[in-house]
């Protein structure tokens, strides 16, 4: 079993790709990465699905990348999805390729998180019970999702999640995928900052600039710069 953060702090737990379909995102995966995606599964709550893939390294030690759309098979929640993936305008975008859009950030305590981001007044969403069933039993979380699915600073502010007793990379193979950097740029740099750093958030560089939340993966086919453009 992966081990979870001891301290209130947060580090990053994942990167978020959209696609505008599943298998679009599969075959991103194998041009770009060189590699195949493996498993994932279905959000019921939010009528989406995804694959995953292992970024594991000494500095992000249970980190992966998550390729995910929106189930065309599951009924349409009768709420906004997370990550904005409801935007007319972001689906528009996906149709010519998948993007690197968001990060989630992981916390010993994610309801503490929420606090430390009301204080700076912002409100990151309500703390929601999740799961999916996996071939390797029930995987179990809390996550924060704003009622209008919204991102927050282009992406570039993470959405928390507190894993129960499993976290997924404890049964994703080594693909030879490293993170390793994340960093992004906004015109509210400042305040963008303000709020990591309120989390804990230490591995994570912002600066001034355009909205872009940039990745450096070391992958199969060398190294990957992903780079989300203010979608």
């Amino acid at each position: 079993m992966a081990s979870l953060p001891s301290t209130s702090g947060s580090r990053v737990d994942h990167l978020v790709i959209a696609a505008h379909t599943l298998d679009q995102g599969v075959a991103w995966c194998r041009t770009v990465l060189g590699v195949e995606p493996g498993p994932g599964g279905e959000h019921l709550l939010m009528g989406t699905h995804n694959r995953l893939l292992a970024l594991m390294n000494g500095t992000h030690p249970v980190a992966y990348l998550e390729i995910i759309a929106i189930n065309p098979r599951a009924p349409a929640p009768g709420h906004r999805r997370w990550y904005d993936l409801d935007e007319p305008s972001l689906q528009a975008a996906l149709r010519d390729a998948p993007r690197l859009i968001h990060f989630v950030a992981q916390c010993a305590d994610a309801a503490q998180g929420c606090q430390a981001l009301s204080a700076q007044g912002i409100d990151r969403g309500a703390l929601r019970d999740a799961s999916r069933q996996t071939a390797q039993g029930l995987l179990e979380w809390k996550i924060t999702v704003r009622e209008d699915g919204q991102r927050l600073y282009h992406g570039a502010l993470p959405t928390l999640i507190q894993w129960g007793e499993t976290h997924p990379s404890a049964s994703l193979p080594d693909r030879g995928l490293r993170l390793r950097a994340l960093q992004a740029t906004h015109p509210q740099a400042r305040a963008l900052q303000a709020a990591c750093q309120a989390l804990g958030l230490d591995d994570f560089a912002v600066s001034e600039g355009s909205p872009n939340l940039i990745a450096m993966l070391q992958t199969p086919r060398g190294t990957v710069r992903l780079e989300s453009l203010g979608a």
